[in-house]
């Protein structure tokens, strides 16, 4: 079938012998090179979203997370069921009973790529939980070609209401831009990935503050910094840093000025300790799956992360403009006199 198709395509243009050196020569131009489609329709996109709203709220139900990974992967993947385990971790009579939810399909805002054949299929959309209400969060659905299905990769809550200017063409799709090493933009998801990272770690001061304008985001992570890091006094100390981060794609949209939208995520340490021996730490009841209400000289925590960044295409700060963690993990050693006893 392809060799025949290659047949047409030159019999349509002329085919060339040996006669015919300056017909032989000729390559397709620009117009004849296949266009970017769209990852899907509009009306295909609603129904994942609504497919999503449907089985997360089943799966939820019954903390199901055999159905969970028939929706979600990834970062969000790795949260949900790291509420799942703090939930079980907590005496039934704390639990608080689940109530189901969907995403208002009247008010999404779909942000749909045209792609490149071989491309991954992805599109993002602006969402609200509550019917009649302006979207709040940006997510994006990934299509996973080995299970036939699309599933939510990753979900950001909004700092503000006023989303992305992403640009869309006359029939409403949107440019997907490469999110990493793209000349065009004044950061990628690397930089923006290690700006964050120290506006935890350091407060901004080597490069999130640099890379970040001051936004409500950025703020919030860098109080985080500044207020849990001081916490203890005296008695114990709070330390952050970059971990293992096994979720690096990123996902980029052009936007009217240039630039582009981007959404990535990150991983991300905290190490709370006590100062001096005879003091311990004392694990919250949210902390009870990981950590089994034994006392600890140390507790290392362990969060995933969606983020999202306005970027420009000049040389110019960039604008995160909302982030969502979850905490995954928990560890840390017992106090001596708890190790002895186990």
């Amino acid at each position: 079938m392809f060799a025949g198709a290659a047949c047409l395509a030159l019999a349509l243009t002329g085919c060339a012998g040996e006669d015919s050196p300056d017909q032989a020569r000729k390559t397709p131009t620009a117009s004849t090179a296949p266009k970017p489609v769209p990852a899907l329709s509009a009306a295909q996109a609603r129904d994942v979203i609504t497919r999503y709203s449907k089985i997360n709220n089943e799966a939820n139900a019954d903390r199901s997370r055999r159905l969970l990974d028939t929706v979600e992967d990834g970062p969000l993947y790795a949260m949900s069921v790291s509420d799942y385990t703090e939930t079980e971790g907590l005496p039934a009579a704390d639990r608080k009973p689940y109530e189901p939810w969907s995403y208002d399909i009247a008010s999404a805002k779909l942000y749909i790529p045209r792609l490149d054949a071989g491309q991954d299929r992805w599109f993002a959309a602006a969402l609200s939980s509550q019917k009649g209400k302006a979207p709040s969060r940006l997510a994006v659905f990934a299509e996973r070609p080995q299970h036939k299905r699309w599933e939510m990769v990753s979900v950001v809550d909004l700092n503000s209401q006023k989303l992305p200017d992403v640009v869309l063409d006359r029939d409403g799709y949107a440019t997907a831009v490469a999110a990493n090493d793209n000349k065009h933009l004044a950061a990628d998801a690397d930089l923006l990935r290690a700006a964050v990272l120290d506006n935890f770690a350091t407060g901004g001061t080597n490069t999130g503050t640099k890379v970040f304008t001051p936004t409500k985001a950025s703020k919030q992570q860098i109080e985080v910094h500044d207020k849990t890091g001081t916490r203890f006094g005296s008695q114990g100390t709070t330390v952050f840093a970059g971990t293992d981060n096994r979720y690096k794609d990123a996902y980029a949209l052009k936007t009217s000025d240039g630039g582009a939208l981007i959404l990535f995520s990150h991983t991300h340490t905290q190490t709370d300790a006590v100062a001096h021996s005879g003091l311990q730490i004392n694990p919250g009841k949210d902390d009870r799956a990981w950590l089994h209400d034994v006392p600890r000289t140390s507790i290392t925590y362990t969060f995933v992360c969606n983020d999202a960044a306005t970027v420009p295409a000049k040389a110019e700060p960039s604008r995160l403009i909302g982030y969502t963690c979850a905490r995954t993990d928990a560890s840390g050693p017992p106090i001596p006199s708890w190790s002895d006893r186990a």
